[in-house]
């Protein structure tokens, strides 16, 4: 005889969608500037002042491949603050695994590279970013420490009262459930027995989750927008949607009801309470100074000795093992050794063997501005947050900029009558290029905390990294210590930017004469996955975007009509099905175009098919691109001005 599933015990929840949620919590938490006691969000400024870009460029990759991993990581970050505190004991294997070589030598803990990696897990999967992560990470009703799927909204309440959390914060942080999925084993009693479930979403759930068997059979926790970070979750709990028993709690005439109303509503006052949550659960228990260490390896203690107490100090905290090591179930600890091993490589200064101009380094501001970088990101999180196509324009400016006489700031110059003729009314700059307030913007708040130190060419270099991490893309660290060209040439802009209707040989040509590859040139037109173009440039290719003749110039249409704003290989399977939008872009790939192909056209395929390598290549592609350095004798200086030379 069948049994019931009404009567079936049901286990712990689908862990990876909530894995993303919890390790974007608890990098925010980790990141919070106003953390207790020793915690710093310039604690590595000096030692190793490039973690955060290397961290990111790992988790970017791992979301490319798999935007289940960003839950993954979230959810590890939960479950290792919320069991003795933020000490990365989660990571602890029963037997200790191979050493991982030279971390910055004993320099970033392996706390912080989990909260690093949670925070930029929430970015990754909801394209926003602010200075405390806007993404939401719930207390996982399988990852409530172990109160499981099952949990009221008692256990839940007490659970987050005894951590010190409100139910104000149950209910924000519950939010990450918004991406992820769950196992039928975790919901099959919730859509066959509950009584406050939708009928309707109930029928949908059972197609996928029998009465019995299918047990790993999955299912989203938000099924009205599954992969984005948004408020969707809420939406859900209100329509009496949500998928697991716990979930549907926040919302069954409880305590928290009014807030699951408002979150659902109201997503800004989720995310701006979501964010306040994430920092208060980062600071549960972190152990600071002398009474951590530092592991150098993250599955097991650098003292053997001390095996049943075990911290690892923490990038803002030291962390401690407050019991047993506990082996990691969740398969994702192998992004945080990539990360541990990055971190490595970039404070011990290498990065793809790419040729570096003179003077530059990532650790050029580490004693004269240790917060330019954490300064200039947060305007652009918020200009992109205002406007996303506001990535892509500052990501334009930056190409514009390093084209002409090198990464020099030359581009933000703007005409001075009579006798100075700057950039901006270039062929390729004139009533297109934007963006120029946001640097302004970024090197403002530079100046009130550093003045005359920072250049403008570096303002727009971090500015332009920030706004692909932000739109979605991969990171890097970024070479530091550029000067600002108190000149400019119009007629230099003319002649070095390639327009929108350049051939594949002109093409090859500006680029090699930039030092660049036709690997380099391929993987940084990728760029154009995300803004705007103006039916000027391409009324002669997709005159069905564009009307023939004359008029309608300014009109806008998207250079990757398939995600427009997110910053993947959507171009390049565009450029695969001959749905470039400029003839330059399809340039590259003519492959079934009248018989004809094109030198680029097997990498166009690669990168179509593979979106981590694209982004790998385009990361190394721009800090090649940003070490072109001016010419010899060119006049500079630092501006405090981005717009007129001192």
């Amino acid at each position: 005889m069948q049994t019931s599933p009404c009567a079936m015990a049901v286990g712990g929840r689908g862990r990876r969608p909530l894995l993303l949620l919890l390790l974007l919590l608890a990098v925010a938490l980790a990141l919070a500037a106003r953390a207790r006691a020793q915690l710093s969000p310039g604690f590595y400024s000096a030692s190793c002042p490039t973690v955060h870009g290397v961290v990111r460029q790992v988790m970017s990759q791992a979301v490319m491949n798999d935007t289940r991993a960003g839950a993954a990581v979230l959810r590890l970050f939960y479950h290792d603050c919320f069991v003795g505190g933020c000490d990365a004991s989660v990571l602890l294997d029963d037997t200790p695994a191979a050493p991982v070589e030279a971390v910055c030598p004993a320099t970033v803990s392996c706390a912080d590279v989990l909260a690093i990696a949670a925070r930029d897990s929430v970015n990754l999967v909801s394209h926003t970013h602010s200075t405390h992560t806007r993404a939401r990470a719930r207390a996982i009703s399988a990852g409530r420490a172990g109160r499981g799927p099952e949990a009221d909204i008692s256990a839940l309440v007490s659970a987050f009262a005894a951590k010190g959390l409100s139910s104000r914060d149950l209910a924000a942080l519950s939010g990450a459930h918004t991406v992820g999925r769950a196992s039928c084993v975790n919901f099959r009693t919730r859509v066959y027995c509950d009584a406050n479930v939708s009928p309707a979403f109930a029928s949908h759930q059972r197609q996928s989750c029998p009465a019995s068997g299918g047990d790993a059979a999955l299912a989203p926790l938000d099924s009205l927008t599954p992969d984005a970070f948004d408020n969707g979750y809420y939406r859900n709990l209100v329509a009496g949607a949500g998928l697991l028993h716990s979930d549907q709690e926040l919302f069954n005439n409880g305590p928290v009801d009014s807030v699951v109303q408002l979150y659902s509503s109201n997503a800004a006052a989720f995310s701006s309470d979501f964010a306040a949550s994430m920092i208060r659960l980062g600071n549960i228990g972190p152990l600071t100074g002398s009474t951590g260490e530092v592991r150098l390896n993250c599955r097991k203690v650098s003292s053997l000795a001390r095996s049943r107490r075990t911290p690892d100090r923490s990038i803002h905290r030291s962390t401690e093992h407050k019991s047993s090591p506990r082996r990691d179930p969740f398969r994702v600890r192998v992004f945080l050794l990539g990360a541990l091993l990055l971190v490595a490589v970039s404070c011990h200064g290498g990065f793809g063997g790419v040729g570096v101009a003179e003077g530059l380094s990532t650790r050029y501001y580490a004693k004269t501005c240790p917060a330019v970088e954490s300064v200039v990101r947060s305007v652009m999180a918020r200009a992109v947050a205002a406007d996303r196509r506001m990535g892509a324009s500052v990501l334009r400016l930056f190409f514009h900029d390093c084209f002409v006489n090198g990464c020099d700031g030359s581009v933000l110059l703007d005409d001075a009558p009579p006798g100075f003729t700057g950039e901006k009314g270039a062929g390729a700059n004139a009533g297109s290029a934007r963006g120029f307030e946001v640097v302004d913007a970024a090197k403002a708040r530079v100046e009130a905390a550093c003045r005359a130190t920072v250049s403008c060419a570096d303002v727009l270099a971090l500015a332009a990294r920030d706004a692909v991490a932000l739109l979605g893309g991969p990171t890097w660290p970024v070479r530091l210590g550029r000067k600002d060209a108190r000149t400019a040439s119009q007629a230099a802009a003319n002649g070095n930017l390639p327009g929108p209707v350049s051939s594949l040989t002109s093409l090859l040509a500006t680029f090699a004469a930039k030092g660049l590859s036709a690997r380099d040139m391929t993987a940084l037109s990728g760029a154009h996955t995300v803004g705007r173009a103006r039916c000027a440039t391409f009324r002669g290719r997709l005159r069905r975007l564009c009307p023939a003749g004359t008029g309608g110039d300014g009109n806008l249409a998207p250079l990757d009509a398939e995600t427009p704003d997110v910053f993947d290989n959507g171009y390049f399977r565009e450029l695969t099905k001959q749905r470039g939008l400029l003839h330059s872009d399809q340039e590259l790939f003519a492959a079934g175009g009248g018989g004809r192909s094109s030198s680029q056209d097997a990498l166009v395929r690669k990168y179509a098919g593979n979106g981590a390598e694209f982004a790998r290549d385009f990361a190394k592609a721009m800090v090649k691109m940003g070490n072109l350095a001016p010419a010899a004798g060119t006049p500079v200086e630092v501006r405090l001005n981005c717009r007129k030379p001192n």
